[in-house]
């Protein structure tokens, strides 16, 4: 038998397998092999989308795969045969955006009920006003307002009555509601005017001109002072290793952590050397955007000088994140057109375009100076004007220099725009998209947007159609468990909704034009992520000389009846040919 059709190599020979910007070494031969799963259902995910039997593994690679009789002979001795008994093997999964260490210590100081209506907010606010000092902060983090009953934000007068004497803040991302004696404490009046440059503004009544209460992207103005307890470095760092296996327990093996800093990643390094780290990690690196840009190029310098920013198959600092514009949730992101007046968002100006936080040359100037040291640059960008302004400063440094290969990338690109998606076809611009939100915010959105604006929001087909490389995150803030966390992590339910694109409480799609194969609803998560942070050549899909990442589950995703793919459990989870749960 010809072993070597099998494998990258034939007996005994060192190779090279090269990704963008790395080498990884690969010893394959005659030896035995270490696992042999057979008798399964072996989802390649390869150019062919191949469905194999059996898969051989040695060490942290797979070696072989192919039919039983192919692959069975290839065991020796000490070879450990498992029976998959039909079970559907796919590769290990990967989350284009998380943010692990402050999600895995949210409920440190006590356990943060589910919030969906004002009632349940103002009630959880009741719950903290009795148990604290008065003139404690009660701060209620990342309950978002599209995902509430009602659709808005609680008002003042409702938060006053919940906790008069407790300054309160009702804070989803950099925005928020502030009952009156938080803006009392953080000196925010009729008069108050931002001078410090950055961007936001207060809502104020139209008719009093007082301050209704609702910040938009300025929460840095609140004088918010620490509320509960916070954990040592020891316990944020066995928060993160309980968080990573939660993950891999959905089927995570790779993850992009998308607010990387140095303390972030020596506690990902500090768990990799005791042999904790479950899931391989790809570092974005965080700078704040509004700082001048003489800072921001030290930041990047600083990334590029990382030990960590050569490749190494667990952690590797390779990208940089910042923020271009506000959010679809909160009513801050910005729009080509104007948002309209609206009551689900707080908005009164029918002119409002949401906010863009770094105007045009400068955006330039961050994009250019990162790619030109290596990094792949990407920034938070959710409105359709957003998105463009990224893509046309992608496009401006590409006619100076080509940037495909570089693959810069947009986080999140909600709405996009035909323009937006010839430009990341031209020039290589990837993006990480989060599928859920589909379910989780279409309703309201399509509420307050109506359809015809929402016909470019995550419009998976027409990108597959232009070739524009996307991968499926969820952008995990807070919370761990698979369908309590906020946001929900679980690949599963991404899968479920690029397959139907069904808002939560509808039974209609929004825009079913833009549903995709269940084929590619699998690369989001395997091929596509691992493209989108340049190893594709090494994990990804379950080929001869890839890391041995891969998950077992419990159903044929491929041919079961839609609705119970978001059900789907995984029974076992592989990386690098350990298994790391159960």
């Amino acid at each position: 038998m010809n072993r070597s059709r099998f494998s990258v190599t034939g007996p005994l020979i060192t190779g090279l397998c090269f990704a963008w910007g790395i080498a990884c070494p690969i010893v394959l031969g005659e030896g035995q092999p270490d696992w042999i799963f057979h008798h399964g259902k072996i989802v390649t995910v390869d150019d062919q989308f191949r469905i194999m039997e059996a898969m051989a593994v040695s060490g942290d690679r797979v070696v072989a795969v192919g039919r039983n009789e192919e692959i069975l002979p290839l065991a020796g001795p000490n070879t450990q045969l498992v029976d998959l008994h039909g079970r559907m093997v796919l590769p290990g999964l990967i989350d284009s955006h998380v943010h692990p260490p402050t999600a895995a210590v949210y409920e440190f100081d006590h356990e943060v009920p589910p919030m969906e209506s004002i009632a349940d907010v103002l009630n959880y606010i009741r719950n903290r006003a009795a148990v604290l000092p008065k003139g404690e902060w009660i701060v209620v983090q990342q309950v978002f307002i599209t995902r509430l009953k009602e659709r808005r934000f609680p008002t003042r007068k409702e938060l006053d009555e919940a906790a008069p004497e407790h300054p309160v803040m009702f804070r989803t991302g950099p925005d928020a509601a502030l009952n009156s004696l938080a803006l009392k404490l953080s000196g925010i009046d009729r008069d108050f005017r931002i001078t410090d440059g950055q961007p936001g503004f207060i809502e104020k009544d139209p008719v009093t001109g007082e301050p209704t209460g609702i910040l938009r992207s300025c929460t840095r103005l609140v004088k918010v002072k620490s509320f509960g307890k916070s954990p040592d470095e020891e316990q944020s760092r066995e928060a993160l290793r309980k968080l990573l296996r939660a993950y891999n327990e959905v089927g995570l093996t790779s993850i992009v952590d998308r607010s990387g800093n140095e303390r972030t990643i020596a506690r990902y390094k500090a768990l990799l050397d005791r042999n904790q780290l479950t899931c391989r990690v790809f570092i974005t690196y965080y700078v704040n955007a509004q700082d001048p840009l003489e800072k921001i190029e030290a930041a990047i310098d600083q990334a590029v000088a990382h030990p960590l920013h050569q490749y190494n198959p667990w952690i590797w600092v390779r990208g940089l994140k910042f923020f271009l514009d506000g959010g679809m949730l909160t009513g801050t992101a910005y729009m080509r057109e104007p948002w309209g007046v609206s009551s689900i968002y707080g908005i009164t100006d029918p002119n409002y375009r949401g906010i863009l936080f770094v105007e045009p040359e400068k955006l330039y100037q961050i994009v250019k100076l990162a790619l030109a040291k290596g990094l792949q640059p990407t920034a938070h960008a959710v409105g359709d004007g957003a998105v463009l302004a990224l893509a046309e400063a992608y496009q401006r440094v590409n006619r100076e220099f080509p940037v495909r290969e570089l693959r810069p990338c947009i986080s999140h690109a909600n709405f996009m725009s035909p323009e937006a998606i010839a430009l990341m076809a031209q020039c290589g611009i990837v993006a990480d998209l989060q599928p859920a939100w589909i379910y989780h915010d279409g309703a309201t959105l399509l509420a307050h947007f109506g359809a015809e604006r929402l016909r470019y929001f995550q419009p998976y087909r027409t990108l597959a159609h232009q070739g524009v490389i996307v991968g499926g995150g969820s952008d995990h803030m807070q919370k761990i468990g698979r369908r309590r966390s906020i946001n929900i992590y679980d690949p599963w339910l991404g899968m479920w909704t690029v397959l139907t694109r069904r808002p939560r409480g509808s039974d209609d799609p929004l825009h079913p034009e833009e549903i995709i194969t269940r084929e590619e609803a699998i690369k989001l998560y395997t091929i596509n992520n691992a493209y989108l942070t340049f190893e594709e050549k090494v994990k990804g899909s379950l080929e001869p000389g890839k890391y041995a990442d891969f998950i077992i589950i419990d159903r044929d995703i491929l041919a079961c009846p839609v609705d119970d793919l978001a059900d789907t459990q995984v029974l076992e989870t592989w990386v690098g040919g350990r298994k790391v749960f159960p």
